[in-house]
């Protein structure tokens, strides 16, 4: 008794090895409604889901199908179209210089103020043109004065003509008698019938009328010579007149150009000149932009395989992009845009590296906005049907 107690001791002391954990897995307990636990029920595949909300499945079956069909015809319709990003709109804007100088009176128009053709931009001082226009109106009436003065002069000059004729016929006449006087007297004295003072006073009738034959036809001659230079004289005094009225017309013109009018309809931007400012012919005193604008779109010239002038646009502008636009094609530039810059490219060399170049477009708007302010520079993102 005694030495089995003693060995029960001994094996009690001894370190216990650690209890082998079990293999089966926890048991999991819900607490319900009834406090009693119940074992997890395995998940559901995903067939028997669909198989649960079949209706779910439809709409989202149809929604895939719809959303598909729609991306089709997207793409179907969207490979018609060339797009690109690198177009602005363009315009021929100029500066507003007046042709003569002087001081400025009058500026009546204000910063992006639309014009019609023919408003006045602004006005010159003209007090000296209106004078340098009386000049030369009364360098016209003299010119004019020296013609009528030139041309009385030769309606006298033709009477002299007339009255040196009349001279010279009556000379003739004269001599004509002289000489038949004198050829009788002879042929008297010859016949014994006359004397030799009658013979030799009909010979000095005779010389006498010859001497004034010959001054009458010199006074003919000197007549018809002086109604040469005479006119002579009136050409010179048309080109003077001509002259003088080239100097009033351009006369008038400086005058009309104190008026610096616009020449065509459109808006006034950049304005600089004010009143008081002494400008200089070709001084800009105002940019131009008119209402003729369009848009420049720099397509790659790989986009330009199908596209022809004709062809349907619709673009929007950066600015107001819940405004679609429409216009077309109206020409396609025969060339890149870096062939017509001031510094073109130049490819022959052994480090060339091909690049795809932008060949500008010009596209014709149908109907630009009216209620809306539109300027060259803008950016636009046009859509061209090419197909």
């Amino acid at each position: 008794m005694d030495a089995q107690t003693t060995q029960r001791g001994r094996d009690e002391n001894k370190p216990q090895p650690p209890a082998r954990r079990s293999q089966q897995p926890p048991e999991h307990h819900q607490t319900g409604e009834q406090g009693g636990g119940q074992e997890r029920k395995p998940k559901s595949s995903l067939r028997d889901r669909l198989r649960e909300h079949w209706i779910l499945s439809l709409v989202g079956a149809g929604v895939l199908i719809v959303a598909a069909i729609a991306a089709l015809l997207y793409w179907l319709d969207v490979r018609d179209y060339e797009w690109t990003d690198d177009a602005f709109v363009a315009a021929r804007s100029f500066s507003i210089s007046p042709k003569v100088s002087g001081y400025v009176t009058e500026v009546p128009v204000t910063d992006n103020q639309h014009v019609n053709a023919g408003a006045l931009l602004a006005k010159i001082d003209d007090r000296d043109y209106k004078i340098a226009l009386d000049q030369a109106r009364a360098q016209v009436a003299a010119a004019q004065a020296n013609i009528d003065n030139i041309q009385a002069q030769i309606d006298s000059q033709h009477e002299q003509i007339k009255q040196a004729q009349a001279q010279l016929e009556q000379a003739d006449a004269q001599l004509k008698f002289a000489q038949q006087e004198e050829a009788r007297a002879k042929d008297l004295l010859e016949k014994g019938a006359g004397t030799v003072q009658r013979e030799q006073q009909t010979h000095s009738d005779l010389n006498a009328q010859q001497a004034n034959d010959a001054r009458a036809k010199a006074a003919l001659i000197a007549a018809q010579l002086g109604i040469k230079t005479l006119e002579a004289q009136l050409e010179s005094a048309h080109a003077s007149l001509q002259q003088a009225r080239a100097q009033q017309a351009q006369a008038e013109l400086n005058l009309q150009y104190t008026n610096v009018t616009a020449a065509q309809p459109g808006r006034v931007v950049e304005l600089t000149g004010a009143v008081g400012t002494l400008a200089a012919a070709g001084q800009s005193l105002m940019m131009f932009v008119p209402d003729d604008i369009w848009v420049v779109a720099n397509y790659k010239e790989t986009q330009l395989a199908d596209m022809r002038p004709g062809q349907k646009v619709e673009f929007t502008i950066d600015a107001y992009p819940n405004r679609k636009l429409t216009g077309h094609v109206a020409s396609v530039q025969p060339g890149s845009g870096t062939a017509f810059s001031l510094l073109p490219a130049e490819n022959a060399t052994g480090n060339y590296v091909k690049v795809v170049q932008r060949v500008p477009v010009k596209i014709v708007v149908d109907h630009w906005p009216a209620d809306l302010p539109i300027g060259p520079g803008m950016s636009v993102e046009p859509w061209t049907k090419v197909r």
